[in-house]
């Protein structure tokens, strides 16, 4: 039997849409259970809400306050004046002192005496003699004239001798003050009232080498 000649135009038709459907059935099927998909996980993206415990923020310690640190105390530069003004100079005419009060003095009453001075009793020459001359001075023939000063007491007696002017022999001296202190007497000097006091005689004596 041949199958050459039948009609089969029909058949491949038919096969044809049934392969389309299937096809068309089966991407479908693809799509829409990748679209399902695709939307399950925008939904779940969508409707999961990751909510987070939010702790509440822990607020820090202040920060301890700062020690401001005062700056050490400076001492302000000393200013030191190089241009010394010269020391002003002022002259006071300073007035002279005022004279001194007088002096009133008082005279003492008037002595009821006259004060007066020792006196000698008898002649003075007679206080030394050549017999007195000093053997030395006689033998290298010394000669001169020496003055004396008595101290006559209130007794009349010569206290003390003192040679006022030297004759250049020191043994004429002493021999002169030793004779008239021993042998001179005086009439002793008087205050104002006419009471006997101490006084001074003065007096000479020479010493002269007699002649044979």
């Amino acid at each position: 039997m041949s199958y050459v000649d039948r009609d089969r135009t029909g058949e491949n038709v038919t096969g044809f849409v049934v392969s389309g459907l299937i096809i068309a059935a089966v991407s479908y099927a693809l799509i829409s259970g990748l679209a399902y998909s695709g939307i399950k996980n925008v939904i779940k993206k969508v409707t999961t809400v990751d909510v987070k415990e939010e702790k509440p923020k822990e607020t820090p310690p202040p920060p301890p306050p700062k020690k401001i640190e005062m700056p050490p105390p400076v001492a302000p530069p000393v200013k030191v004046n190089i241009a010394v003004a010269p020391p002003v100079i002022q002259t006071v005419q300073t007035p002279p002192p005022a004279p001194p009060p007088p002096v009133i003095s008082v005279a003492p009453p008037a002595p009821r005496f006259t004060p007066k001075s020792p006196q000698p009793k008898g002649n003075p020459g007679n206080w030394a003699s050549t017999d007195d001359y000093p053997a030395r001075a006689l033998r290298e023939e010394r000669q001169g004239v020496t003055g004396f000063r008595l101290s006559v007491g209130p007794d009349g007696r010569a206290t003390s001798c003192e040679v006022t002017s030297s004759s250049g022999t020191p043994e004429l001296d002493s021999t002169t003050c030793s004779l008239v202190q021993r042998r001179a007497r005086f009439t002793p000097a008087t205050d104002g009232e006419g009471q006997p006091t101490s006084g001074s005689y003065n007096g000479r004596v020479r010493w002269q080498i007699p002649k044979d």
